[in-house]
């Protein structure tokens, strides 16, 4: 046993000073005995305690573990090039498209940027990220063991196609790849085709949606157009190409019946619960799209008003509200403190002057017969001010009655031109010309963990 004494003067007491420091779990290699005086008039007091010898490690314990990085996602005829030969290959486009997608995220791992590799190779930022985006789109239609001669017919010029099936699931990218080569669709084909699959499901309750079938890509295609269409006034020639379009592309045969009847003009009242119009003039009644303002390639900017503030928000709102110079930059007439952003639907075009939006907390405001399944969601009314005479009787206007009908004060409402006429109110607050229902998340169209690539 190794014992010593240390001598040390200290400024601190300790209790049970006479009683010797132990701890009985210390193992009994060595122990060493310290004295330590709390102060020089103290005598000192044997401390005793018990050292532990490194032990050494185990023989067959590795400390040091080397990085080991992950295997290299390059196809084995790369993984010996160096990096002037991979730049080289990209440049001169060496392989087929998918092969030389694979060189860019190894040159971005050693230390390139998309700039850079731009700058060596000729291959800008955005179609890096498109050669990339769809290597991965292409190995998950073959993981999926999608058919060999559908995925083969992606290796020239396929990489624009797959790109715009991205965020689509897997099961969905295997069907989408084989309509876009049975139709022959180019990019913007296969756009409005992956966009139509994502919206198909948001639009449950919308009239002849179950119509269409939701696992058949042409079907949710068709269902896009038939709603476009219905977008349109009717009779017009942007309605009749749509539902030619829809008609086109439909799959199922319950889709084809709803387009063709839709396109005959046969389907006008036969569904009176789901229609938002009875008589005559029509009125469009659309649901905005989640991100559709976003995607829109015009839009047009309107003053908002309150409808319980009534008549007053509607005589102050801006009555002209303009784009001026390369930007587009919105130029109001006065300041304003709600607006909204629309696309440029045909019914908002030209309503920079006169042009209103009223909110609506509740669409049993308006004096249609209203889909049960939206009755109590807020609703947006655009009116055109510049057309405040109540001329059509099937027309709607934008109106404030009180209980007795006069048409002096009260809350904001929407009334038929018939209506109004028989109560003698000859003037309104504009001409509605499209009611506007809110996005709606739905949970039907969220991938499953196994569908995420």
């Amino acid at each position: 046993m190794l014992s010593a004494t240390v001598n040390a003067h200290m400024l601190i007491s300790l209790s049970n000073s006479n009683k010797p420091f132990s701890s009985s779990f210390l193992s009994h290699y060595s122990s060493l005995f310290i004295s330590l005086s709390p102060s020089p008039k103290t005598p000192l007091k044997p401390i005793s305690a018990t050292l532990i010898p490194a032990s050494p490690p185990p023989s067959n314990q590795q400390l040091y573990q080397p990085f080991r990085p992950p295997p290299s996602p390059l196809p084995s005829q790369y993984r010996s090039l160096d990096t002037a030969s991979r730049l080289d290959i990209l440049a001169n486009r060496l392989a087929l498209w998918y092969e030389y997608a694979t060189l860019i995220p190894s040159l971005i791992q050693e230390g390139f940027t998309p700039p850079s590799i731009e700058e060596c190779t000729g291959i800008s930022g955005v179609e890096q990220n498109r050669l990339v985006v769809a290597a991965q789109v292409r190995e998950s239609l073959v993981q999926s063991n999608t058919e060999p001669q559908i995925v083969s017919a992606f290796d020239t010029g396929g990489a624009e196609l797959l790109y715009e099936i991205r965020l689509l699931s897997a099961t969905q990218r295997a069907a989408a790849a084989r309509f876009i080569i049975e139709r022959k669709l180019d990019a913007k084909g296969a756009q409005d085709l992956a966009r139509s699959m994502k919206d198909y499901p948001r639009r449950r309750g919308e009239k002849a949606w179950e119509s269409f079938d939701y696992t058949l890509p042409g079907d949710c295609l068709s269902f896009m157009y038939y709603r476009q269409a219905r977008e349109h006034k009717n009779p017009s020639e942007q309605r009749t190409n749509a539902l030619e379009m829809a008609l086109d592309v439909a799959v199922s045969e319950k889709a084809k019946s709803a387009v063709l009847s839709e396109l005959l003009g046969e389907g006008e009242g036969e569904d009176e619960k789901e229609e938002e119009i009875r008589d005559g003039v029509r009125v469009p009644v659309v649901r905005l799209k989640i991100g559709e303002v976003a995607e829109a390639t015009s839009v047009v900017v309107l003053p908002v008003c309150r409808a319980e503030e009534r008549e007053r928000e509607i005589l102050e709102a801006p009555w002209e509200c303009r784009t001026e110079g390369e930007f587009g930059v919105v130029v109001a007439e006065k300041g304003w403190k709600r607006w909204v952003v629309l696309p440029r639907w045909e019914p908002v075009v030209g309503l920079e002057k006169g042009g209103v939006v009223v909110a609506f907390t509740d669409a049993r405001v308006l004096p249609w017969k209203v889909n049960r399944l939206y009755k109590e969601e807020a609703i947006l009314v655009v009116a055109d001010r510049g057309r405040k005479k109540v001329n059509v009787d099937d027309g709607f206007y934008l109106v404030a009655v009180d209980d007795n009908g006069d048409g002096r004060s009260s809350a904001l409402k929407v009334e038929r031109g018939s209506e109004l006429k028989e109560r003698g109110v000859g003037e309104s607050f504009g001409t509605v010309v499209l009611v506007v229902r809110p996005p709606k998340e739905e949970t039907d169209d969220q991938l499953c963990d196994e569908d995420w690539e």
